[in-house]
């Protein structure tokens, strides 16, 4: 199970550092009802990611994802695709990535925020975290690399569920900063949200590059064993 734990943490890690959530749920945090919307955004972002791997595994156990130990050749198959897809979409979002003098813009939901219930708040959560493609594409890739270990399904939700917590970090760190630093967390969130928003695109160039190459080499790995 340990194992298993420290092949899935560098997809957590990537997940992470998305700057997207993190803006978002800076601005629920900047919203009138913060103290509600915050917290229903976390738990919406935590659930839709343990839902959906517990699902995908669940998939997964039904075409045998390991033989004899090592990854059946469908995973190794659908870890090149999932490798060449990262590295494709790091590109575009290089070259995507704005200029010195250029003004970034938020996505246009982002604006409607503050008007948020907390059920809206969740259910924005739900939709960065699954329907986001970059994301999506990281969670099937996690539950690809856990699947061939061949645990029992206990072993696999405690392995993913630590996979959740570790990916859901970087939303739970402004909330977390929000209720325990009072009125400097406003500037502190701010601050993260303005440099997410400006370097988004090169942040997830760079993340996109090291799980692509990473799936690769295991794709390759698991077709030469």
């Amino acid at each position: 199970m340990g194992q298993a734990i420290g092949q899935l943490l560098p997809f957590a890690a990537v997940v992470v550092l998305s700057p997207f959530p993190i803006v978002a749920v800076v601005l629920v945090l900047s919203s009138p009802r913060a103290r509600t919307n915050g917290p229903a955004f976390l738990l919406g972002w935590f659930g839709g990611i343990a839902v959906v791997g517990i699902v995908l595994l669940a998939i997964a156990q039904t075409v045998n994802p390991s033989n004899d130990g090592e990854p059946a050749d469908w995973v190794s198959s659908l870890k090149l695709v999932l490798g060449l897809a990262l590295c494709y979409l790091a590109i575009g979002q290089w070259r995507g990535r704005p200029g010195a003098g250029d003004e970034v813009e938020t996505p246009g939901w982002m604006h409607a925020v503050d008007d948020f219930s907390a059920l809206k708040a969740a259910g924005a959560a739900v939709v960065l975290s699954l329907v986001n493609p970059k994301n999506l594409l990281l969670i099937v890739g996690a539950a690809a690399t856990e699947a061939q270990f061949g645990l029992s399904t206990g072993d696999q939700i405690v392995v993913w569920l630590v996979f959740t917590f570790v990916a859901s970090l970087g939303v739970l760190a402004p909330v977390v900063v929000y209720f325990t630093m009072g009125d400097r967390a406003t500037e502190l969130l701010e601050g993260l949200r303005v440099w997410m928003t400006r370097n988004n695109k090169a942040v997830m160039a760079v993340l996109f590059v090291v799980i692509g190459v990473k799936l690769i080499g295991d794709a390759i790995s698991g077709f030469s064993s």
